[in-house]
C-alpha cells in the first residue's frame, strides 16, 4: 500500500488499519451467520469502546483536513450506520459487506471494503483533486470526493470514509477484498482494535485475512 503525494497534509492525523480478506468461497455461497446479524445491533456485545461525541468529532476533524465538507448527504458512513441501527433499519447485506458494517458500527470508524478482482492495482491512500466524483450505488448516483481521503488504484479513487465507488464494490462473486479502517491519531489505537475485531469476525466465517502496511 502505498501513499499518494496529495496525502501529505493529512499523515500526521491519518491512523489507518489495512487488510486483505480471502473468502474460501464465493460471496455468494457464504451465508452470513446468526452472530453477524446479532451484531448489527447497537445492543450487541463487543470488545470495542461504545463510540460517543469524541469519536464521531474526531472523524469529522480528519475528513475535513483536506477540504472535504462532511456534512448532509457526505456524512461519514459510520454516522449512517450509527442512525440506521437506532431506527432499526439496519438489515444484513452480505456477509462481507455485514462484518465491515458491524466493525464499524461499534467502533464509530468508518470502514471501506473493496473486491481486489474488480480493483486494479496498485492501491495507494490519497486525496482526490476537488471536483472528483465517482457513481456509490447500482442506481447511478455520484458523490462528490473532492478533498477526501481516499483510496485509489490504477484507474482512480475506488473507496473513501462517506460512501465507496460502485466500481469496486463487492457482489455474489466476490471472493477476495481489501479493507480499510479510517482511523486518526486523535483517537490512538482505535483503527487497530477495530481491525482486529473485524478479522475476528470474518475469521468467524471461515475466511482468513493479511495485514497490509502503511504507510
Amino acid at each position: 500500500m502505498q501513499t499518494d503525494p496529495s496525502l501529505q497534509p493529512l499523515m500526521p492525523i491519518l491512523e489507518v488499519a489495512v487488510f486483505t480478506t480471502d473468502l474460501g468461497r464465493t460471496l455468494g455461497e457464504l451465508p452470513t451467520s446468526e452472530a453477524l446479524r446479532a451484531g448489527l445491533s447497537l445492543e450487541a456485545a463487543t470488545p470495542l469502546p461504545r463510540p460517543d461525541d469524541r469519536v464521531r468529532a474526531a472523524v469529522r476533524d480528519l475528513l475535513r483536513k483536506a477540504g472535504f465538507k462532511p456534512t448532509g448527504r457526505s456524512k461519514p458512513a459510520s454516522e449512517y450506520l450509527l442512525k440506521a441501527a437506532g431506527d432499526g433499519t439496519l438489515g444484513s447485506i452480505n456477509a462481507a459487506v455485514d462484518a465491515c458494517n458491524v466493525a464499524s458500527l461499534h467502533s464509530g470508524l468508518p470502514i471501506s471494503v473493496v473486491d481486489t478482482d474488480r480493483a486494479v492495482p496498485p492501491y495507494s491512500i490519497g486525496v482526490p483533486a476537488m471536483g472528483t466524483s465517482y457513481v456509490f450505488n447500482a442506481s447511478g448516483q455520484v458523490i462528490d470526493i473532492g478533498g477526501l481521503v481516499s483510496l485509489l488504484d490504477a484507474e482512480g479513487p475506488c473507496a473513501g470514509p462517506v460512501k465507496d465507488s460502485q466500481r469496486t464494490k463487492t457482489h455474489p462473486g466476490t471472493r477476495r477484498t481489501l479493507s480499510i479502517v479510517w482511523g486518526t491519531t486523535q483517537l490512538p489505537g482505535l483503527a487497530a482494535a477495530t481491525a482486529a475485531y473485524y478479522r475476528e469476525l470474518l475469521h468467524a466465517l471461515g475466511a482468513t485475512t493479511e495485514p497490509v502496511a502503511f504507510p
